[in-house]
């Protein structure tokens, strides 16, 4: 599995916790509420996506080089928010937080 994957995955596993109450899951809320219904349609096919559509929808922004951190966001340029993911110097997930 990539450092990619990884990041992803640590994302999914983060929705419904204490941990991705203020990043993972405020991301897609704020999204679903704030995009219109057409793009979801265009990128899910259905108008009101679940969680995990949101996420199978997020492209890498930035993968900052000299720490691991990997932000995230959705394409077409609609948000300038990001979901980051931010990793210890061993590999431990140590944050992940809704930026802007």
């Amino acid at each position: 599995m990539s450092n990619k994957q990884k990041a992803l995955q640590d994302i999914r596993n983060a929705v419904g916790t204490e941990v991705g109450e203020c990043s993972v899951d405020e991301f897609i809320s704020h999204h679903l509420e704030e995009l219109p219904s057409s793009y979801w349609k265009a990128k899910t096919g259905v108008e009101v996506p679940e969680i995990n559509q949101v996420i199978d929808l997020l492209i890498l922004r930035n993968k900052w080089d000299d720490e691991e951190v990997y932000d995230f966001t959705l394409p077409d340029d609609v948000t300038d928010y990001v979901i980051s993911v931010k990793y210890t110097d061993n590999g431990e997930l140590e944050d992940i937080d809704m930026e802007s």
